[in-house]
C-alpha cells in the first residue's frame, strides 16, 4: 500500500532587488548589559538577533501586553464596550505595586482602565478588567494561558493579570516578541490610541509613561515597561522609521535608564546594518497550489500582511526564496490556514522559514470529487 504523498511542490526564485557593490559579512550583534533580549523584524516576525531568548523570566508588568490583548479581544467580540462602566472591588483596589489610584465603589469606564493599565501601569486597573472579562482574576489567568497557547507562547505560565511575582508566574523573551507583535498586528488602532500616550490623569494624579524612549525618540511609538527585583528593568519597545518597525525586548537591565538605552541601542543597530526588502504584498497571490477533494483543485497562496524581511547591508541581491507546499492538502481548506512555508536563503545558507497562508476558502467538493480525487491520491 502507498502513502498519500505527493512530492512537494516547489517554486525557486531568485530576488534579485537591490545590487551590491560589496558584500558585506553578517554584522556582530551587539552586546547589552541584560539578562535576554531579542531584535525582530515586524514584517516576518524574523529574528535579527537573540541572547538568551529561551530563559524563562518573571514578565513583570510586561504581562500586561496579554491583558490588554484580552482586553481589546473582549471589546472586538462586543462582551465589553469602551464606554462600559466597570465596579471597583475591594480586591482590585488593594492589589500592590503601581496604581491608577481607583477607588472601591466607583463605577469607572473601561477606556480609562485601558488607559490606567497601559500608561500608568496601574496593576489595579488590571485586577479591574480582568474581573469585568472574566469574573475574577483566577479565571482571567485562565484565559491568558489560553491565548497565549494559541499565539505560540511555548514557554509563558500566567498566574496573574498585573505581573506581580510568583515563582509560577513566567516567560521569556521570544514569548514576549511574539505577543507584542500579535498585539500591534491585531489591534493597529489599539496600539496606536493608548500606547504612544506619554501621561494620563486620572483622579486628580498624573502620571507619566514609564518608556523613556517615547521622548528619547520620535520614532518609538510603545510599547511596555516592567519591573519587579527578581525580573530586574525590562522594556518592550518599537519603532517605525519609514515604512519599516522593529520589534525589540531586553529583559534584566540593572536600571530605569540602562533598559531605555540598551534598547534603543538595540534598535539604531537593527536599522543601521541591515535593508529592508519587501517579498511580498499583503493578501498578494505568491502562487496557487494543488487542492484535493475540493469543490475547486487550485488555491491562492500568501501572506496576510506586507512580507518584509531584513537583510545585512549590500546583500540584498544575495537573497534567494524556495516557495513548498504541504501536499497532499486536502479540503477543506480554510482562509489563513498554513499550507505552505517560504524558505529563504542567502548566498546558499539558510536564512529563516515562515508560513504561507490560504489567501481564500476552498469547500469539500461533491462526492464524485472526492472520490475521484481520492482515487487519484491513491496511485500519486
Amino acid at each position: 500500500m502507498k502513502f498519500l504523498l505527493q512530492p512537494l511542490f516547489v517554486l525557486c526564485t531568485c530576488l534579485g532587488l537591490i545590487s551590491a557593490a560589496q558584500a558585506q559579512q553578517t554584522p556582530q550583534s551587539p552586546a547589552l548589559a541584560a539578562r535576554s533580549w531579542v531584535l525582530v523584524e515586524s514584517g516576518s516576525n524574523q529574528f535579527l538577533t537573540a541572547e538568551k531568548p529561551d530563559e524563562r523570566l518573571e514578565p513583570a508588568s510586561l504581562t500586561k501586553l496579554m491583558t490588554a490583548y484580552l482586553t481589546f479581544s473582549a471589546i472586538r467580540q462586543k462582551t465589553l464596550a469602551l464606554e462600559q462602566s466597570v465596579p471597583v472591588s475591594e480586591r482590585s483596589w488593594r492589589t500592590g505595586g503601581s496604581k491608577m489610584f481607583i477607588k472601591v465603589g466607583d463605577q469607572v469606564p473601561v477606556e480609562e482602565l485601558i488607559k490606567g493599565m497601559i500608561v500608568q501601569s496601574g496593576n489595579d486597573a488590571c485586577v479591574a478588567l480582568a474581573e469585568a472579562i472574566a469574573g475574577s482574576e483566577e479565571a482571567f489567568a485562565l484565559l491568558m494561558n489560553k491565548e497565549a497557547e494559541r499565539l505560540g507562547m511555548k514557554a509563558s505560565h500566567f498566574k496573574n493579570a498585573t505581573g506581580l511575582p510568583d515563582p509560577e508566574h513566567v516567560t521569556t523573551a521570544r514569548d514576549l516578541a511574539t505577543l507584542a507583535t500579535a498585539l500591534i498586528r491585531d489591534f493597529p488602532e489599539e496600539y496606536a490610541k493608548y500606547y504612544s500616550m506619554k501621561e494620563f490623569r486620572y483622579n486628580n494624579i498624573t502620571q507619566p509613561n514609564r518608556n523613556r524612549l517615547l521622548w528619547l525618540d520620535p520614532t518609538v511609538d510603545g510599547v511596555k515597561t516592567g519591573y519587579t527585583e527578581a525580573a530586574g528593568y525590562c522594556l518592550i519597545s518599537s519603532a517605525k522609521r519609514g515604512e519599516r518597525r522593529l520589534l525589540s525586548v531586553v529583559l534584566g537591565t540593572d536600571s530605569d535608564a540602562a533598559r531605555a538605552s540598551e534598547s534603543l541601542k538595540l534598535l539604531n543597530w537593527g536599522y543601521q546594518f541591515f535593508d529592508a526588502v519587501k517579498l511580498y504584498g499583503a493578501n498578494q497571490a505568491v502562487s496557487e497550489f494543488r487542492v484535493w477533494k475540493g469543490s475547486q483543485n487550485q488555491v491562492k497562496a500568501g501572506f496576510a500582511n506586507d512580507f518584509v524581511v531584513s537583510v545585512p547591508k549590500n546583500y540584498s541581491d544575495k537573497l534567494q526564496a524556495e516557495l513548498v507546499s504541504m501536499q497532499p492538502l486536502v479540503a477543506p481548506v480554510r482562509q489563513g490556514q498554513v499550507i505552505g512555508t517560504l524558505k529563504l536563503s542567502l548566498e546558499g545558507k539558510p536564512y529563516g522559514e515562515y508560513p504561507v497562508l490560504a489567501l481564500e476558502e476552498v469547500p469539500a467538493g461533491s462526492w464524485l470529487a472526492r472520490l475521484i480525487d481520492t482515487i487519484r491520491l491513491w496511485f500519486a
